[in-house]
């Protein structure tokens, strides 16, 4: 289990850290094709968003990597699963506006998504402060 963790966690920190990375590196418009949710939201919160998705993405391999504050390997997988709930209402949200049926599609999309991601990342938090903690 101990194996199965680590590799959860190197895929979430892998995927958080390309979405943080693109939300502060990228101007909200180049955003809006692939996260049409950024449109209402205004840039230094896409940016503040993408700075804790980098930091949780650090804090999910690095802690344990160098034996320093361990116990922020869980916190930051329960940080994500915040933000994850976040994801969900937004993409919920969004799926009610009267738009076209393609953007229905892409909010279900965006929110299973989100689940997926909320459960992986509720998986090291148990995992990592329970019975496979460092």
């Amino acid at each position: 289990m101990n194996v199965a963790l680590w590799v959860v966690q190197i895929l979430l920190a892998a995927i958080f850290a390309g979405a943080g990375l693109a939300k502060l590196t990228q101007p909200k418009e180049k955003l809006r094709d692939p996260m049409r949710w950024v449109d209402p939201v205004p840039p230094s919160q896409v940016k503040a968003l993408g700075a804790v998705e980098v930091l949780a993405a650090v804090g999910l391999v690095l802690p344990p990597l160098t034996g320093i504050a361990t116990v922020l390997t869980p916190l930051a997988a329960v940080g994500l699963v915040i933000v994850m709930i976040g994801g969900i209402l937004v993409h919920l949200r969004d799926m009610k506006k009267p738009d076209n049926q393609d953007r229905r599609r892409m909010e279900i999309q965006g929110a299973l998504t989100c689940a997926v991601l909320l459960v992986l990342a509720a998986v090291v938090a148990w995992g990592r402060f329970g019975p496979y903690a460092f």
